[in-house]
């Protein structure tokens, strides 16, 4: 190969001047800048410059919290319920909690985590160096309880089963029927897709890329999706939580709404949200909902007084 006698020649360059380099001393450093390269530094000094400012229209440091969710940038602008459950239960809560924040439209790649929603505390980004520093979902509940107006939790000793049937029941139900109906390109590809990017390849591998990890996420619970089963177990779900409910505006009994009622919250409210109504093409888990006279009346009062 052509390269190893240059190389080679390179070498014995070397060689024939180490000896010479050793004689004059360490005169030159191996980083010393030669002199041709040095006259043009010379002629163009280097200079450090002030880091660039914030847009205007970027949130100004400390001055508020902020909660990067799955949004559209109208929806961020004026505070509407984010599009996603997860992302839709905190903000809710925060809101419960009386925290005051600002909502920032983004997506997982963008979060530190990998997943939405995070929360940038302002007193956690006074400065540049400070601003990776993040509050996961994860750790939102904990950070509220310190920073926030302490929400009255229930004591009650089934608040972890009928959770789970949030978390479960309801959840893969809906994950069904967003990405496994033709939902998925009334719903999810004009808010979770189109938002990402305009290159078609980009979208065609965004898309697959959901529909594959719902459908992982699916299968965790059963090797074959039996969708009459989803549905049934979503349904049973949806009947118990209107028993609990009562005659009470909250869940378990509480003076205020509590986390729990955020989270059923961010499933009814989705799929009772009369600007999407419309476009569901799938409608049995809308249908499952919307029958259900208590929880259309306690969508409609978390609605009311946070929104």
């Amino acid at each position: 190969m052509p390269h190893d006698d240059n190389v080679n020649n390179d070498k014995n360059a070397s060689s024939s001047t180490l000896s010479a380099s050793k004689s004059q001393g360490s005169r030159h450093s191996f980083f010393s800048v030669p002199a041709s390269v040095k006259r043009i530094f010379d002629k163009v000094p280097l200079v450090t410059y002030a880091e660039n400012k914030l847009p205007l229209r970027a949130p100004r440091v400390g001055s508020e919290h902020l909660l990067w969710i799955f949004t559209s940038e109208d929806g961020a602008e004026t505070g509407r319920p984010s599009f996603n459950p997860s992302c839709l239960k905190w903000q809710t809560y925060l809101k419960i909690c009386a925290v005051q924040f600002r909502t920032i439209p983004s997506n997982n790649h963008a979060s530190p985590s990998g997943s939405l929603p995070f929360l940038m505390p302002k007193e956690r980004y006074q400065s540049p160096s400070e601003a990776g520093t993040v509050i996961p979902a994860n750790k939102l509940q904990k950070w509220v309880k310190e920073n926030g107006q302490r929400p009255e939790e229930s004591p009650d000793a089934r608040l972890e089963a009928y959770l789970s049937l949030v978390d479960h029941s309801i959840r893969r139900a809906w994950l069904h029927s967003l990405y496994s109906t033709p939902n998925f390109e009334r719903i999810v590809v004009p808010n979770y897709i189109h938002p990402i990017s305009t290159s078609n390849l980009i979208q065609l591998a965004t898309a697959y890329e959901l529909q594959t990890a719902a459908e992982t996420e699916l299968r965790k619970f059963s090797a074959i999706v039996d969708v009459d089963k989803l549905y049934g177990d979503a349904e049973q779900a949806f009947e118990a939580l209107e028993s609990l409910l009562a005659d009470g505006d909250w869940f378990f009994g509480t003076s205020r709404p509590s986390l729990f009622d955020a989270a059923v919250f961010s499933y009814t409210h989705l799929l009772l949200d009369e600007e999407v109504e419309h476009k569901w093409a799938d409608r049995r888990l809308h249908s499952l909902t919307a029958t259900r006279s208590r929880l259309v009346a306690h969508r409609n009062r978390i609605l009311n007084m946070y929104y």
